[in-house]
């Protein structure tokens, strides 16, 4: 797989059928490794080991409505009172992060409306905060620790 520009972690691999597969601790199962489920896969744990965000708080492939169109949003960390903190967008690492991811996450968070988001390809991440009470973002130089608001 691909060298990122995230820490190593130890992950659990198993092989099916021609397929390799790795377990991701969210959804508690194993899953297909694809380059994007790297990316997914190593930044979950990042936000896990680095950030302190709690894997109990996490959600891996969250579903939702966008005008009427189900979509799927690649990680979610939540508050204790279950509200969206940060969303988190995923590319495989040959895929350029562009104005469509960006654009894409920000349709997310209509639905969502978390005060972070990262779009991360493995080797580029970009990190915002989102201040709804006057519509803007600013650019983040890192990732936030957790903070149970």
């Amino acid at each position: 797989m691909y060298q990122l520009s995230l820490p190593q972690f130890d992950f659990l691999y198993k092989k099916q059928d021609d397929a390799v597969l790795i377990f991701d601790v969210i959804r508690k199962k194993y899953v297909r490794l694809t380059p994007e489920e790297w990316v997914r896969q190593h930044v979950v744990q990042f936000l896990i080991q680095h950030r302190n965000y709690p894997p109990a708080l996490m959600n891996v492939e969250v579903s939702l409505k966008l005008y009427g169109l189900p979509k799927r949003a690649d990680i979610v960390c939540y508050n204790s009172r279950g509200e969206a903190q940060l969303i988190v967008e995923c590319k495989a690492p040959t895929v350029a992060i562009s104005h469509d991811t960006l654009t894409q996450i920000a349709h997310y968070n209509i639905v969502l409306k978390a005060p972070y988001l990262l779009v991360s390809n493995g080797l580029q991440h970009y990190m915002c905060e989102v201040n709804f009470d006057d519509k803007t973002f600013c650019v983040l130089r890192e990732i936030p620790y957790f903070c149970q608001k």
